[in-house]
This record gives C-alpha cells, sequence and structure tokens, in this order.
C-alpha cells in the first residue's frame, strides 16, 4: 500500500516506520522536505521512507495518515483538494491548553476533519495512546491478549483496511462503526493521556478486553 504520513512527529514517525517495515511504500509529508527536520527523518529512517512536501505525498498516496495537531489536519484536508476513494486515518485528539478536550458531546475532532475534506473515506484510529505503543504493541506475559485499537469511520470498507493495519501492528482492532463514534475515542484517548503523561504513570500500558 501506498501510505502518506502526514505530521511525521512521535506518533507518525512511529507509524511510518512500522508501515515501511511491514513492506508498504511509506512517504512523509512535510511542509519543507529540504530542512532539517526532513533530513532528520530520512537518517533515522535509514532510506526506508521517502520525504515530500504535504501536497505531492498526498497526490502519489492511496491512504493518508493524519498526525498533525488537530487544527492543522483540518487545514490540510481542507487545502488537499478532491480525495477521491483516498483513505483517511485520523490520528489526532482536540486537546486544548491544560491537556483538556476542546470537543465533545454533539461533535468530535474525527467529524470535524471528515466533514472538512472532499471525498476520501475518514478513519479515526491510532488516537487513544501514545507513540511508545505504536512503535511497540507488544505485552508479553498475558496470554493471547492483545491491546485493543478502538476505531471508527465514515465507509465499512474503509474501516476494515485499517483494522487490517492495526493488526498487522500488533493490535486487537474494534470497529464500533460510523465516524460519531469519535465522541466517545476522544475522551478515551484522554484518560489514557492523563493517567500517562499527567500522573506520571508512564506509557506502559493499554486497554485490551477479558471475554468469557
Amino acid at each position: 500500500m501506498k501510505i502518506a504520513v502526514i505530521g511525521p512527529g512521535h506518533v507518525g514517525s512511529s507509524l511510518g516506520a512500522r508501515f515501511a517495515n511491514l513492506g508498504h511504500e511509506v512517504v512523509y509529508g512535510v511542509r519543507d522536505p529540504e530542512g532539517d527536520k526532513a533530513r532528520e527523518l530520512y537518517v533515522a529512517a535509514a532510506g526506508n521512507v521517502k520525504i515530500a512536501a504535504i501536497p505531492e505525498a498526498i497526490r502519489g498516496a492511496e491512504t493518508l495518515v493524519l498526525a498533525t495537531p488537530f487544527e492543522a489536519a483540518v487545514e490540510i484536508v481542507g487545502a488537499a483538494g478532491d480525495l477521491g476513494t483516498r483513505i483517511v486515518v485520523d490520528c489526532t485528539n482536540p486537546i486544548g491548553p491544560g491537556f483538556a478536550l476542546a470537543l465533545g458531546h454533539d461533535d468530535s475532532g474525527g467529524e470535524r476533519i471528515a466533514r472538512a475534506g472532499r471525498g476520501g473515506r475518514f478513519v479515526k484510529a491510532f488516537n487513544t495512546y501514545g507513540y511508545e505503543n505504536v512503535s511497540d504493541a507488544s505485552y508479553p506475559g498475558h496470554g493471547d491478549l492483545r491491546p485493543l485499537m478502538f476505531l471508527c469511520g465514515t465507509e465499512a470498507g474503509a474501516r476494515r483496511t485499517v483494522a487490517g493495519l492495526a493488526n498487522d501492528l500488533g493490535f486487537r482492532p474494534v470497529d464500533l462503526g460510523d465516524m460519531d463514534a469519535a465522541r466517545y475515542l476522544e475522551p478515551l484517548a484522554m484518560i489514557w493521556i492523563r493517567m500517562a503523561r499527567v500522573q506520571g504513570k508512564g506509557a506502559n500500558f493499554t486497554w485490551a478486553m477479558l471475554e468469557r
């Protein structure tokens, strides 16, 4: 699959590296492909990815991964033109000052990003944990339990594709249906963030499901 990762910070670069190692063709979309940040990304990836300006990265991709701050993701999608049938994976959370959730109840960041785009099949995923669990989803010693990766989105086929990617990364995907479920996924991410980052628990925990 040709995957463009837009916003190669901690989460984006972790996802890009994992996808590249699985054999996908990955390009990082950056604002300045000649800048120091782009060079650092290329060196860190050992040449296993490409670097391009954001519009070029989007044009050549089948799947887009949005790993920017939420406000930037809305702007990028709105400026991208017709996205056609591309899958757009939204990894963002609408976080305000003081680790507060900026949207909720009757709307979500995922829905706003989807409304900003022309065309495209939008899936909210990879937003509920930090980059540490994207880099390594393994938790030995727990039998067959795998970390859950909740997802939702505007189209069932796109959700199945992203669920497959999550499975390949070591997660157990859980499809919550339409994009309005992002109203629950984004607050769930805030629970993880509060525990891991604010209360100082650290990143070495995830959600899992026990079933009889």
